[in-house]
């Protein structure tokens, strides 16, 4: 018997799978393909959510899961997947200025943000009003943790690729069964997947679709990342990834016409050079309306688990919602209530 079968290997599913192995668990993952906001998510993580000037929730406590974890991924995986760079607001009025030093007073935003306007020139780029710069930032080159993290599983054969049949599970007292594998514990992470899960698909998972370009821009010369509207990150080779849109109500994972242009517009409001279209791409990220994760425990068949709902902010909530879970399930330590799925279930059956 091992000690959990893992379905789904995005962000949520791989990070449960590498805190579950790092404290010496038996797992095995489940993959299909079939969702891909993981593999094309910008990847960008912020501890400020700039559009309000507001601090992400439980920002610093997420950041330093993330160090450590991303850190003793790289040697596993003999990859570098998280670049420490500077994440640059461009202003683009003197009100917007005002604005970041009132932000920059609070004191739950005071560590990540710069209380000096910076004023540098980047060919491709005009900004009259300077830039604020944000702290504590990055990316995850999620694309290759991904790829990396599969071949890993792969070589330990800790990796089925096939679609995940959920009439095949057996639920036990003291676990399930799935075909020839028994487990202690089954953790769904199947992301916008959640909906054929019929264990799970009364959760108010929402979806939001985004869509990405990969552009050329041979005269922008950029070596961070600028955000406002949209992000633009630097990839090498005069290449950059831009996003992303927000739509709530297609969850189609397919390039719109309506993307397309709202991207470019968006672009042409950020730089002043040519730049083309290297590649379009679309997923639907798995969101919730109270933009809170998904996680805990089935309320009748106490081996099922969920980890979900991890929105925008994947790459710095997978680690920390993943440790949760574990720390949850193993060691009986109780999930914050604003990330436990009681605040739904509980609401369905009565209970207080």
């Amino acid at each position: 018997m091992i000690d959990y079968i893992i379905v789904g290997s995005g962000l949520a599913g791989i990070s449960f799978a590498e805190t579950a192995l790092l404290n010496n668990k038996t797992v095995l993952v489940f993959n299909d393909d079939s969702q891909n906001s993981s593999k094309i998510a910008g990847g960008l993580y912020n501890p400020v959510i700039l559009k309000r000037f507001s601090e992400v929730w439980q920002a610093q406590e997420q950041l330093q899961l993330m160090d450590s974890f991303y850190l003793s991924l790289n040697d596993k995986i003999e990859s570098k997947v998280d670049f420490k760079i500077p994440i640059l607001r461009k202003f683009f009025s003197v009100e917007e200025q005002n604005n970041w030093f009132a932000a920059s007073d609070k004191p739950a935003l005071a560590p990540f943000l710069s209380t000096s306007l910076l004023f540098k020139t980047f060919e491709g780029i005009d900004s009259p009003f300077g830039y604020g710069e944000v702290l504590q930032t990055g990316y995850v080159d999620t694309a290759l943790l991904l790829s990396e993290y599969h071949e890993y599983l792969l070589l330990y054969q800790l990796l089925r690729t096939e679609t995940f049949d959920y009439n095949a599970l057996i639920i036990k007292d003291n676990g399930v069964s799935y075909k020839d594998i028994d487990a202690k514990h089954i953790v769904f992470a199947e992301g916008f997947g959640l909906h054929a899960n019929p264990f799970f698909n009364e959760l108010p998972l929402d979806g939001t679709k985004g869509e990405l370009f990969i552009i050329k821009a041979s005269n922008l010369k950029l070596d961070l990342i600028i955000n406002t509207s949209v992000f633009i990150l630097p990839l090498g080779n005069d290449l950059f990834k831009v996003g992303a849109t927000y739509n709530w109500k297609d969850k189609t994972d397919l390039p719109t016409e309506e993307g397309k242009i709202e991207l470019m517009d968006r672009i042409k409001e950020i730089i002043s050079c040519e730049f083309e279209i290297i590649e379009h791409y679309a997923g639907v990220r798995p969101t919730v309306r109270d933009r809170r994760p998904l996680v805990g425990t089935h309320p009748e068949f106490k081996r099922l688990h969920v980890l979900n709902g991890l929105g925008t902010r994947g790459v710095m909530l997978g680690p920390a919602m993943a440790k949760a879970l574990f720390d949850n399930i193993e060691n009986d330590i109780p999930l914050d209530k604003e990330i436990d799925i009681k605040r739904f279930t509980n609401k369905r059956t009565g209970k207080s």
